[in-house]
This record gives C-alpha cells, structure tokens and sequence, in this order.
C-alpha cells in the first residue's frame, strides 16, 4: 500500500508562510506506483469536517485548488523525489488546521472518498 508523510507545520503568526511536504512511497494493492496517483491537500480544523485544499497529479502535474485558498496556496510535485508540496502564503487564522495529505488512483467523485491512502496528518496553527 502506498504511505505518505506529511510534514512541515508549525506553529506561526498571521501573514507568515509554510510549506508542507507529502512523501510518499509504495505500491497500492493493484500494484500501481504511487507515481501514477493524485496526490491531495485536506484540512481538517476542529469541529469541522474534512475540506480538500488542492491536489495534483504526477503524471501531468494538473492541479485544483481550493477557490478560498487561491492565490495563497499553490501545489506542486517534484516526481524525482515522490513528494508533493504546498505552499501557504499570507496564512490566516482560519487556515489553522491538521493538514493530510492523500493518495487516489483516481478521481472519481471529486470528494475525499476518492482517496485510498492517507497520512499522519501535520499540525499547522496560526496565531495573531
């Protein structure tokens, strides 16, 4: 099965930046590549449900992002390495949040149930 570590959080103010990185590694149960798979930004703040922040592909390096989070967050893969970043710029309080990253063979429903692997998750916190 593929695993992902998320990384790069942290505790900072309001206006700062972060960026997270997603390694990933293995082979799903078909025995696709992970490199073969999207690869998808969620958050989850507390009380509240898991919202998709971005994904990317890495076979073509397509993208989406959160219309909320645009123009702040971008995401982007470098294929050599098997991970995924994203950047988070100018962040806000509301941005505080666990942030996951997770793998989908495809997408299919456009929601997190596309994702079959998933990561620890990284704490990203910012105060004023």
């Amino acid at each position: 099965e593929v695993q992902l570590q998320a990384s790069g959080g942290g505790l900072v103010q309001t206006g700062e930046s972060l960026r997270l990185s997603c390694a990933s590694i293995g082979f799903a149960f078909d025995g696709s590549p992970v490199n073969q798979y999207v690869i998808g930004w969620f958050r989850q703040a507390p009380g509240r449900g898991r919202e998709g922040v971005a994904c990317i592909t890495y076979t073509d390096g397509r993208s989406n992002i959160l219309d909320s989070v645009k123009g702040r967050f971008t995401i982007s893969r470098d294929n050599a390495k098997n991970t995924v970043y994203l950047a988070m710029n100018s962040l806000k309080l509301d941005d505080t949040a666990v942030y996951y990253c997770a793998a989908a063979r495809a997408i299919r429903y456009g929601d997190s149930s596309d994702y079959v692997a998933w990561g620890q998750g990284t704490q990203v916190t910012v105060s004023s």
